[in-house]
């Protein structure tokens, strides 16, 4: 059974580093597993591997869908499953790179989606309630799926209502425990410690702002996205568009990104800590990045 190496973690570990290091040494391909870079031209707030990174190792799955298109984890999983035996077949070692939870498990665990599509149209009706009476009504029809999601957390409170709806069971992580067998997965997870990483998040996105971030937003604007378009919603975007409507100053924009990815990198790690077979590698600025590969080697 071929080997399919995963390298993940909070934002802002040095995960991409440390893979492309790993490609170089296995012959290797890198597959995205980050929720925001999949989108064309958005790429100083996603954090896109550079041109030069990209240049010396194969990635896939990086820019690859329109900002206005809705993605879903049942299409991740599909096109990831399609790069990983790509790769394989090819002779080459699939490395899988990223921090988002869901669509990693999306590999790692059988997880149904064939059930009945999605109704639009109902969609649309609970996109235009509030936060307020959409989170009442979901705690009156599936109170346990409603005390596993935080109330402001719109988009998933969505989904819940319509799985609900629809009959499906919305299982918790905990309960998507079935491993999915087909590849010989190997997990690996960076760990800074907590002061540090959120010094390192915070130069990180010191250095979006400097890099064009504003610009980025406002030609996204002129392409016709609003933050209405799930894409904008991620953090960095839908700071900037708040400061682009005049709601908010630049520095009080550039806090709030920061501010933001911290709790997101909090939140990640508890996600992460959940993988009973994740291999933790303890990393700090004095890391040599060949060492870390020798690790996982």
């Amino acid at each position: 059974m071929v080997n399919v190496y995963i390298i993940a973690g909070p934002t802002a570990t040095g995960k991409t580093d440390v893979a492309i290091e790993l490609a170089k040494r296995i012959d290797g391909e890198i597959v995205s597993c980050d929720s925001m870079q999949l989108y064309k031209y958005m790429d100083i707030g996603s954090a896109k591997p550079t041109k030069e990174e990209m240049e010396q190792v194969s990635h896939h799955l990086i820019g690859v869908i329109e900002p206005s298109d809705f993605f879903t984890v049942a299409r991740y999983q599909k096109m990831a499953f399609q790069a990983i035996d790509d790769i394989v077949s090819r002779g080459k070692t699939p490395i899988v790179v990223g921090g988002t939870g869901l669509y990693l498990n999306s590999l790692l665990y059988i997880m149904d989606f064939a059930a009945k599509p999605i109704d639009q149209k109902r969609r649309i009706e609970l996109e235009a309630m509030n936060g307020e009476d959409l989170y009442a009504y979901l705690l009156e029809i599936n109170s346990g799926a409603a005390e596993r999601i935080h109330p402001n957390n719109k988009k998933k409170v969505i989904r819940a209502i319509e799985a609900t709806e629809l009959g499906k069971e919305v299982k918790p992580f905990e309960e998507c425990n079935i491993k999915n067998k087909s590849h010989n997965f190997k997990l690996y997870g960076l760990l800074w410690d907590r002061k540090t990483l959120y010094e390192r998040i915070n130069q990180r996105v010191e250095n979006m702002i400097e890099a064009g971030l504003v610009d980025e937003v406002k030609n996204l604007f002129s392409m016709g996205l609003t933050s209405d378009n799930y894409s904008m919603k991620g953090i960095g975007y839908k700071e900037i568009i708040e400061y682009l409507n005049g709601n908010y100053t630049l520095d009080e924009a550039v806090h709030l990104i920061k501010k933001n990815t911290r709790h997101f990198a909090k939140r990640q790690q508890t996600w992460f800590k959940k993988y009973e077979d994740m291999i933790w590698l303890n990393v700090d600025e004095d890391t040599n990045i060949a060492d870390t590969v020798e690790k996982i080697l």
